[in-house]
């Protein structure tokens, strides 16, 4: 007998709240492990290439694991000198805020008639009365900041086995999936391809991405004349990984630091101008070129997971729901009753071409001619 469709609507409503609840309560738990997942999934080819030197597996494993991390470590040391050197410029922001705030506060008090705009005692004494008044919350905000370095610190080691038992777990899944029939285990192998393809190409393609807009971000500063230009550049690049809104977290500080540190108005707008351009060429060229489809999922899907990362997980949230969603992509393509989803994730099939700009398309139209070439002298 065919079950009614508020029995379906209940199971799945059901199933989709024990889902959020269960990655609410375990986030300190589930997030090193996705972590490590795709980090694993990027550095398992360094060491299978490694292995076939002759390199023992467990050493492999432990050199792919230190190459990856110690960029991390150098990114995480680089921001750690500049945040440092921040702190001479405490001073200059200070004595720069009072006199706009006092040249605002003039402009009110004349054309206005508005006196007493701001006052600093006033000001110091409203910190004083917050931070009395959420010293509990502040605190569980250090204690969380303790929690999250801890979970950081298991990154590493998930990292670590999971690369060692990364053929043991292909032929964990085969066994679980794969048993019905021989047809049932080459789809599993095609998803689990494909699953690391994915990953591979759209980590790989931000990360160039990012270095991309880096250099350009920093140029822009440097011949600006922005103090910490580098700085700047840098974790605005950063901020890319978060699409639709990581760029314009990235611009404002650099803007509000302009607007304190630098003596003309014009200098935010040439920043904003500047930022503005780059954004253009990032979305019209640089990620359309290197990243390409390897995230086939439209605008109105990617801002859903943007916000269901936000409210489940925070930041890490927003920054893993997208390759989650391309993995969650590649296996509801493979799977025949799962395939409308898979085409309510992807993108408009009469938009995928109006995506690119001419100058996009036409380099990616060359890099595909140039891949099907290789591929025929490959076969012949």
């Amino acid at each position: 007998m065919e079950n009614k469709w508020y029995v379906k609507y209940t199971t799945v409503l059901l199933g989709l709240i024990l889902t959020v609840y269960v990655m609410i309560v375990a986030k300190s738990i589930l997030l090193p492990i996705l972590f490590a997942v795709l980090l694993s999934i990027l550095f398992a080819p360094l060491a299978s290439w490694l292995e076939k030197y002759r390199i023992p597996k467990i050493l492999a494993a432990l050199l792919a694991m230190i190459i990856g991390l110690s960029v991390l470590f150098g990114l995480g040391y680089f921001f750690y000198t500049q945040i440092t050197a921040f702190v001479d410029d405490v001073d200059l922001i200070k004595s720069r805020a009072e006199e706009l705030l006092a040249g605002l506060e003039n402009f009110l008090v004349t054309w206005f008639d508005v006196e007493q705009f701001v006052d600093f005692e006033d000001i110091e004494g409203l910190f004083l009365e917050f931070v009395r008044e959420n010293s509990g919350t502040l605190g569980r905000g250090v204690a969380g900041a303790v929690s999250f370095a801890t979970t950081a610190l298991l990154v590493p080691i998930f990292m670590f086995m999971f690369i060692i038992f990364r053929d043991f777990l292909k032929s964990f899944f085969l066994k679980l999936f794969g048993r019905k029939s021989e047809m049932h285990e080459v789809k599993i192998q095609t998803i689990m391809s494909n699953i690391q393809v994915v990953v591979q190409r759209y980590i790989t393609g931000v990360m160039i991405v990012i270095s991309i807009l880096a250099v350009l971000n920093s140029i822009m500063l440097l011949i600006i004349g922005v103090k910490h230009a580098i700085f700047f550049g840098v974790f605005a690049a950063m901020l890319n990984v978060i699409p639709f809104i990581g760029p314009i977290f990235g611009s404002i500080l650099p803007i509000f630091y302009s607007l304190l540190t630098m003596d003309s108005l014009i200098y935010p707008l040439i920043i904003m101008g500047g930022f503005y351009l780059i954004q253009i060429l990032e979305g019209n060229l640089f990620t359309p070129v290197i990243v390409g489809n390897q995230v086939s999922m439209n605008a109105l899907i990617a801002l859903l997971l943007l916000f269901l990362g936000a409210q489940i997980w925070g930041l890490a949230g927003m920054i893993l729901f997208i390759p989650l969603g391309a993995i969650m992509k590649v296996i509801f393509d493979e799977i025949e009753s799962l395939q409308p989803y898979g085409y309510l994730i992807g993108r408009v099939p009469e938009e995928e071409k109006q995506k690119k700009s001419k100058l996009a398309q036409k380099i990616s139209d060359f890099k595909e001619k140039v891949s099907d070439e290789g591929n025929e002298e490959e076969e012949d």
